[in-house]
């Protein structure tokens, strides 16, 4: 009797788990919110069904951002997903450079397709969208130019 019992225990081990059943998280306007980060730079994003608007604090993307490559970086998470023209976006972003400041974009916009459809996390995880990278700039130390760099060595 215990050796079925041993038998039945390490079957259920040995089958897979589902994965966890992940909710949509909306608020009462229909709106999906998150919060990317990269660098210094950290952005607020609402997105909700549209005509693919995008709105960075108070001023259009083309305004905002001129260079087309940083245009194409916060967009990349709508063209994985096959999403384009299908969400608008509000978002206000604040600290470090335009280039932190779209890699931040991208990051809420992907975190906020997740949160607005829960089946795209398995097409937007394996493009890095959703990892938050943690790279900052380095301190300065005392007695160096910069973070590391010494400084000028003069031999008179």
């Amino acid at each position: 009797m215990s050796d079925t019992h041993g038998l039945e225990a390490l079957q259920s081990l040995s089958s897979n788990p589902a994965p966890p059943t992940r909710e949509r998280i909306v608020d009462a306007q229909g709106r999906a919110y998150a919060t990317g980060k990269r660098k210094n730079a950290i952005a607020r994003v609402w997105i909700k069904p549209g005509k693919g608007v995008i709105t960075i604090n108070g001023r259009d993307q083309e305004i905002y951002f001129a260079r087309p490559v940083l245009r194409m970086m916060i967009a990349q998470p709508m063209t994985v997903s096959d999403r384009v023209g299908q969400f608008d976006i509000v978002a206000t972003v604040e600290g470090s450079g335009l280039s932190g400041q779209a890699g931040a974009m991208r990051h809420a916009i992907s975190k906020a397709l997740t949160y607005y459809e829960p089946g795209l996390r398995a097409v937007l995880k394996p493009h890095g969208f959703l990892t938050r990278d943690s790279r900052i700039v380095e301190r300065k130390k005392y007695g160096r130019a910069k973070a590391r760099r010494s400084f000028q060595f003069s031999k008179r």
